[in-house]
């Protein structure tokens, strides 16, 4: 395929290609994008957007802008990352971990430690690329966290939310962004170290569904499943979509109540599952 480079973004024209860029990869009305108004005034106000181009083509985007969090000492500053977007015809190739990483560089500059941004808990995808690849780790669940969204890949579904943490000076985050990182641990690692299994039950040639019960979660490590390709399932039955939603909201709310915190994901043979440890954020 044609190179791709990563640069700056900030004219009319450039945000004008932010706006059918989310129309694409969302399939969303225009009252569920960030108009190319709005875009502009933060990027000339702290914010930062950075764009992947093929030649002039925008094939992919990250947008995010500056807020606060709260801490025993007062107000601290931090980025919160609201967009990451790729065009379809061009997944797979690296341009989200590298506009990321970019990212990361930039934020870093402007002597800024933490990056904030949320994510659908259920897509293997993106946990992949937050988690693992990324090293973000995550103790917020977001109930409903936008509302009733009418866009194609949220329709239908209440929009729970991960908000994840980056802590852009951290071992964790500089090993997964270089080569440095270890090799990825396989499911049968985990079984040995008898960690607790949350595992789906399968019914016939059905699709996996969550546990009838929620298990009494204990010990160091917690395995808890999702489907490997929600938005398949989500497509063939929403009703079915709609149970692992709210089975993952009960139980990722009661871990991290409990002080569990997500620190890595697995896919193994088409399975996917969270890896939630106590408050270690050194893997």
């Amino acid at each position: 395929m044609p190179e791709w480079k990563l640069r700056v973004i900030e004219t009319p024209g450039e945000m004008t290609a932010v706006e059918n860029l989310q129309r694409l990869v969302w399939t969303a009305p225009d009252i569920e994008i960030v108009p190319k108004d709005l875009l502009l005034a933060v990027v000339h106000n702290g914010g930062l957007a950075i764009g992947a181009f093929v030649e002039d083509k925008l094939v992919g985007a990250v947008f995010g802008f500056p807020g606060f969090y709260t801490t025993p000492d007062g107000p601290r500053l931090k980025h919160h990352s609201h967009i990451l977007a790729v065009h379809p015809d061009w997944r797979a190739q690296g341009i989200g971990f590298a506009l990321k990483r970019a990212q990361w560089q930039m934020v870093r500059k402007q002597g800024l430690d933490r990056i904030t941004w949320t994510y659908d808990p259920l897509i293997s995808r993106n946990a992949q690329l937050n988690i693992v690849r990324l090293g973000a780790v995550c103790s917020t669940y977001l109930r409903s966290a936008y509302g009733d969204m009418q866009d194609g890949l949220n329709a239908g579904l209440p929009s729970d939310r991960f908000q994840v943490d980056w802590w852009l000076n951290s071992e964790r985050v500089k090993r997964r962004l270089s080569r440095r990182s270890r090799p990825a641990l396989a499911l049968a690692h985990y079984r040995a170290a008898e960690a607790t299994l949350l595992e789906a039950r399968l019914e016939g040639e059905s699709m996996a569904h969550p546990p009838e019960e929620t298990p009494v979660l204990n010990g160091t490590l917690l395995l808890v499943e999702i489907p490997f390709d929600f938005p398949t399932l989500r497509a063939v039955d929403l009703a079915l979509a709609r149970d692992w939603r709210f089975y993952a909201r009960e139980v990722f709310e009661e871990a991290f109540t409990k002080g569990y915190l997500v620190t890595d994901f697995v896919i193994d043979k088409g399975r996917s599952f969270y890896v939630l440890t106590h408050g270690e954020t050194t893997l």
